[in-house]
């Protein structure tokens, strides 16, 4: 089954300051990460996104194609980056999920794809 772990960021959330050796070690823990996700036939795809400024909406439900900068949604929190990966099952999605969150310090929201769906 493919499962999406998304990422949050949340607007106007202060950040903990990080030294340069602090982002140096956070950046080989997130590659570690990955190359583990990698190397277990897990990973599909995964990225970070900008921020929501840099979004823009496009709605052509009314057959105007109209576009709009920002969010979609209006809210405090966003979806910041994500991956998406081949798991057995719930469980072992979960515990990519919690092996992400360790090394991002930061929560997960894990949800499975329908079936029959890329």
């Amino acid at each position: 089954a493919k499962y999406l772990l998304a990422t949050h960021s949340v607007e106007g959330e202060a950040r903990p300051s990080m030294t340069g050796e602090e982002m140096e070690r956070f950046g080989r823990e997130m590659q570690a990460l990955n190359e583990e996700i990698r190397a277990a036939g897990a990973w599909i795809f995964g990225g970070a996104l900008h921020g929501p400024e840099a979004a823009t909406v496009m709605d052509n439900t009314a057959g105007d194609a109209l576009t709009t900068d920002g969010p979609f949604v209006e809210s405090k929190e966003h979806l910041a980056g994500f991956y998406i990966l081949e798991a057995e099952d719930l469980d072992e999605a979960l515990k990519w999920a919690s092996k992400t969150s360790a090394c991002i310090r930061k929560p997960i929201e894990v949800r499975p794809f329908m079936e029959g769906e890329a």
